[in-house]
């Protein structure tokens, strides 16, 4: 892995620390934008890569609001990794609608299924609105900058490269 692949990935890891500080109020703590750089960077460097940013940036959000469900998260970064990699899939394969709404439907609904059976059906009912609402912001924001964006990250990630 170069140098500069692994500075895109610090970069996208940071974005992630930085969404996750920015709050919106939900049912039940906050809704953060913390996985649209995840699914930029998997739109942009391949599924893989997102999965990695996506889980360290879950793990990081996490981290930023006192870990309030402990070792939990570690679960939750893994279903962050497998999401943002189903995306990035999709999304690379012409399949941008599909991945969009496959990405909330699975953050929504399947992500927190674990947590029905350890927490009990009150705080799965109650997380699925802020995880719905959350899901849709996160992917609004990166459907919106992707296109936008990925010829300014094309030019400067490859930057200095040999054909």
């Amino acid at each position: 892995m170069t140098g500069r692949k692994l500075s895109w990935i610090a970069l996208f890891i940071a974005l992630s620390t930085i969404g996750a500080a920015i709050k919106i109020p939900a049912l039940v703590g906050s809704v953060a934008l913390d996985v649209f750089p995840a699914l930029f960077a998997s739109a942009m460097l391949g599924g893989g890569l997102g999965a990695l940013i996506g889980a360290l940036g879950h793990l990081l959000s996490a981290v930023i609001v006192g870990m309030p469900l402990g070792a939990f998260h570690f679960i939750i970064a893994l279903e962050m990794a497998f999401l943002v990699w189903v995306f990035g899939s999709l999304y690379n394969n012409g399949k941008r609608k599909s991945a969009a709404i496959l990405f909330i439907l699975g953050n929504t609904f399947a992500a927190p299924l674990p947590f029905l059976f350890m927490m009990g059906k009150a705080f799965y009912i109650g997380i699925v609105p802020s995880l719905l609402i959350g899901s849709i912001l996160n992917v609004i924001v990166a459907i919106a900058v992707i296109p936008r964006l990925s010829p300014v990250f094309k030019m400067l990630y490859l930057k200095g490269e040999t054909k």
